[in-house]
Formats: structure tokens, C-alpha cells, sequence
């Protein structure tokens, strides 16, 4: 007697230890990751507008908060997101012009966007310490 269908062995897909993600999937994957981590970011910057409205000691302490070890690492990541969801949004209009598309010039886009969000926070921190003359 044979065995019925139902019960036959089916093929497994691959492990993720096996797969490996092509770097345009983990890049859409980390634009929507960072759309979604601006609105965080966008609620601190609202904070801080806020207290300024509110009044001079407020604005102090909320300033304070910034200006800690922990308020500029979150903002360095801030910039740092928006750098790279800017990026992001620029390689998808790139696309949507039909350019780029092809397999290995997405690739290389992709990693261009990682490099460019990483270049351009690091400046914009370097401009913004300049600026204050530390």
C-alpha cells in the first residue's frame, strides 16, 4: 500500500543559517526600520521645540538631557537614521525613474546608501561641533 498524498514527505526550504539576504532586502527591511524610528526621534524634537515654548528652565532641562552622553548618542542616531531614510528615499526615486535596477547596479546602490547615510552624519556632527567651537 502505497502512502497518500497528504502524508508524503514534503522538501524543507533552506535555514536561514543557509540563506543569505541579498543586501537590497535588508536594506528595504531597514528603510522601513528607520521611517519608523523618525517618528521617535521627531517626538524628541518636538520636546525640545515645546519646552522652549514653555519656559527658560524647562528649556534647560530638556537641553540638559540633550547635551548628556546618552542624549547625544540619541541623537547622533537620530541623524544618523534620517541620514539613511533620506538616502533611502533617493535610491527609490532613482527606481522609480527605471534606472538602477538591474541586479547588480541595486546592489551597489544599496551599499552606496549605507555609505553616504554614515558620511553625512559623521559631517553634519563634525559641522555642527565647528559651528559651536569645540
Amino acid at each position: 500500500m502505497s502512502k497518500s498524498p497528504a502524508t508524503q514527505a514534503r522538501p524543507l526550504s533552506p535555514h536561514l543559517t543557509v540563506y543569505r539576504w541579498p543586501i537590497t532586502m535588508t536594506m528595504s527591511i531597514l528603510h522601513r526600520v528607520t521611517g519608523a524610528a523618525l517618528y521617535f526621534g521627531t517626538l524628541l524634537v518636538a520636546w525640545w521645540l515645546i519646552a522652549a515654548a514653555v519656559s527658560e528652565e524647562y528649556f534647560e532641562f530638556v537641553n540638559g538631557l540633550f547635551g548628556s552622553w546618552f542624549g547625544r548618542l540619541v541623537l547622533f542616531g537620530y541623524t544618523w537614521v534620517l541620514m539613511h531614510h533620506m538616502m533611502g528615499g533617493l535610491r527609490h526615486l532613482v527606481w522609480d525613474t527605471g534606472a538602477g535596477l538591474e541586479k547588480h547596479t541595486a546592489s551597489r546602490i544599496a551599499w552606496a546608501t549605507i555609505v553616504a547615510s554614515a558620511v553625512l552624519t559623521v559631517l553634519i556632527w563634525i559641522a555642527g561641533y565647528m559651528a559651536r567651537g569645540m
